[in-house]
């Protein structure tokens, strides 16, 4: 698909992964709409990079938690053009284990990362079915597939996300409406600045194969291919350094 006069909304976009994503997009033609819970000056910052490369891009606040937010978000995006892309990247890590965590953190979990993505689809695929082509990826996690003890909560909404990018791919393949999943290891964004040096050296020597952490870059390269390449949907994408990958 290619990008040139469409318009792409990137949920958590004005951070880490969704930011990169924003500014691959943008460079590959595509005017963005960067989503996050408050204009501040890092969304500022992702703006002027996705200007500076070429592309329009509109600050929409909104909390992906609140299905009102959602649909506005939406609205406002579609203001700006065709709206052919979907990137969900909103959301967080959520700590504690399944006695340790508070019910209110278990239902957040599931509103931003899950319940979000039927909010959204509903108010977007409208949106795209006229055209008969859109593409709509989701952010999964390497601890969507395996387990990871203390993270609860993640690992299951995590872990649902594929198998939902699997149902939707085949619900709107006949719209020619793409839906796809990628599956991040250890990448370096403010996700991870509570690690610790040893935590640290432990994963680069021990658990990634390729011994380097990954880069939001990395990740937005593989979301750019998945919107754009029109023969690849319902798949999940792992792009961890061969973390999930490994026996031992």
């Amino acid at each position: 698909m290619r990008l040139e006069g469409k318009v792409a909304l990137i949920t958590g976009g004005t951070r880490g992964i969704g930011a990169a994503t924003a500014v691959e997009l943008a460079r590959r033609g595509a005017d963005v709409a960067i989503n996050g819970r408050r204009i501040d000056e890092a969304a500022i910052r992702v703006k002027s990079q996705v200007e500076a490369v070429g592309g329009r891009c509109a600050m929409i606040a909104g909390d992906m938690g609140r299905p009102e937010d959602i649909v506005r978000v939406v609205t406002e995006t579609a203001a700006l053009g065709p709206l052919a892309v979907l990137v969900h990247s909103a959301g967080g890590g959520i700590r504690g284990s399944m006695l340790q965590l508070s019910p209110e953190a278990w239902y957040q979990a599931f509103d931003v990362h899950v319940h979000a993505v039927f909010h959204l689809c509903r108010a977007a695929v409208p949106l795209m079915q006229p055209r008969k082509e859109g593409a709509v990826v989701l952010i999964s996690s390497a601890v969507g597939s395996r387990g990871f003890s203390g993270m609860a909560a993640y690992s299951a909404v995590k872990g649902t996300l594929p198998n939902l990018a699997r149902t939707l791919a085949r619900e709107l393949a006949d719209d020619n409406i793409r839906v796809n999943c990628v599956a991040p290891g250890i990448i370096r964004t403010s996700f991870h600045d509570q690690m610790t040096p040893e935590q640290k050296k432990h994963n680069l020597e021990n658990r990634i194969p390729l011994h380097r952490e990954g880069t939001a870059e990395d990740v937005a390269e593989v979301i750019a291919l998945l919107v754009t390449n029109e023969f690849i949907t319902g798949e999940t994408i792992s792009i961890d350094g061969g973390m999930t990958m490994r026996l031992v």
